[in-house]
């Protein structure tokens, strides 16, 4: 027996099924934690790029034409 295959033994998290349920059960968890949006009129500047520093919308400084 190589050391090749011991790994192409299929060992790890078992099934690809009992994997999924790992998964799943994470992002479950990870699910309760998350925040709901409290100003959805913001979030297309977000996506837009605009930046905020402690919950204040940061201007970007103009280019200025020499």
């Amino acid at each position: 027996m190589t050391c090749s295959d011991d790994f192409s033994s299929g060992t790890g998290a078992g099934s690809r099924s009992a994997a999924l349920a790992m998964v799943f059960k994470l992002v479950e968890s990870a699910q309760q934690r998350w925040r709901a949006v409290n100003a959805p009129h913001l979030v297309a500047l977000v996506r837009a790029g605009a930046r905020f520093e402690r919950g204040h919308l940061v201007e970007r400084p103009e280019a200025r034409a020499a």
